[in-house]
Parts: structure tokens; sequence; C-alpha cells
């Protein structure tokens, strides 16, 4: 049994999005960030930064080993499978340069554009105009990538499709004001939100935690 501590972002996201598609069993505990859970000592205990998500795998190669950061949990439970992440070749290295690439870029600066542009009550243009550009030059990175490629690491599905994809509904859905119009005019971008989106496991890994 795998204990996932996740909540309604789009990096908490990544990890049941994960488990849901390699089938292993597991049990949710929401970490509510409105109440500053991440900071309860239990919590830092498996997640030391105070961020989720993070997970505790029973069955792990040291009983239990506890991941946090949503990149190595994926990494780790692809490995544990043998699911969605080559075991080598040009297609591992593929999937962890993307999967890298939304870590260091459309992650954090998606987060700052939605701190920036939607949730501050004081709204610096400068901040503003900064981000949104970053993140429309990101856009046009993946948009070039899936023009020439079904996924991200090539043409199979993997890791670095789950890590992008709930970063990019939440550019279509709590960005939307700002970068809406952008990620629709996207056209490769919106064939592989559609391909992705539709996948059974991902529809369900979207819906965890239900609060």
């Amino acid at each position: 049994m795998i204990d996932l501590y996740t909540w309604t972002t789009p990096n908490g996201r990544k990890a049941s999005i994960m488990l849901e598609e390699i089938g292993l069993p597991y049990k949710v505990h929401p970490v509510n960030l409105g109440r500053q859970e991440q900071f309860a000592p239990s919590f830092v205990e498996i997640a030391p930064n105070s961020k989720i998500p993070a997970i505790v795998d029973h069955l792990g190669p040291a009983r239990p080993i506890s991941v946090f950061e949503s990149g190595a949990i994926l990494v780790y439970l692809a490995e544990k499978t043998g699911k969605l992440l080559a075991s080598g070749g040009a297609e591992r290295y593929k999937a962890l340069e993307w999967l890298n690439w939304q870590m260091g870029g459309i992650g954090p600066m998606f987060g700052q554009l939605g701190f920036f542009a939607i949730r501050s009550t004081e709204k610096s243009a400068l901040a503003i105009e900064r981000f949104t550009d970053e993140c429309r030059r990101l856009l046009g990175v993946i948009d070039r990538r899936l023009q020439d490629h079904a996924y991200l690491a090539g043409d199979a599905y993997s890791i670095a499709d789950i890590a992008a994809y709930p970063w990019m509904m939440a550019g279509k859905t709590f960005l939307g004001p700002v970068l809406g119009p952008d990620i629709e005019a996207a056209a490769s971008v919106t064939r592989w939100l559609a391909a992705v989106g539709g996948r059974d496991a991902v529809r369900r890994g979207m819906a965890i935690p239900q609060v």
C-alpha cells in the first residue's frame, strides 16, 4: 500500500494520475494548504520542504520509503513498476528532459503568473508582463515539440506528459483570463491535451483528492 499526501494543485495531481495509471493500491491523505497543514510536524517528517505531493511506499526497498517532490515521485513509481519511463536509450532521456523542463519551466512560471495576475490584490504591471511573456514563450516550446511528436518523449505517453498535463490545464482554467487564448491557439497543445485528458486514469487522477 502507498500513502499519498496531496492537495488540489497541479503538482499534487501528477502523483494521483501516476498512481491511477500504474494501478497500485493507495490511500489518499489530503493536506489542506489553506489551513497550512503542510507545516504539521508529522508531514514535515515525510516532506522536509513542506510541499505536496509526497508518498510513503510501505512495500518499498527500504520498507517503508518516503519520497517527496513530484518529479522524484514520478520517476520512483515508474522505476518501481517498469511503466511510463523507458529503461534506457533516447526515449528515457527525452522523457527525463521534458519532465525537468516542466519542473523548471511551466511549473514555477505558471505559478508566478498565477500569483501576480490572479491571486494578488495589488497588481504589478511589470511582474505580470514579465511572467506572461515567459509563459507564452514556454507555450511555444511545447507546441513546437508536439508538432512533430505525439507525446513529449516521442511516440509513447510517459511521465513527462503526466507532469505537464495538470499545469497546462491550469493554464486553460485558473490562468484562463491571461493564457487561455494562447493555449487555444496552440493547435498541437490542444490535440495533446485532448489525447492525454481522454485517458480514464487521467480523469480519475485529476479528481483526487475529493474535497
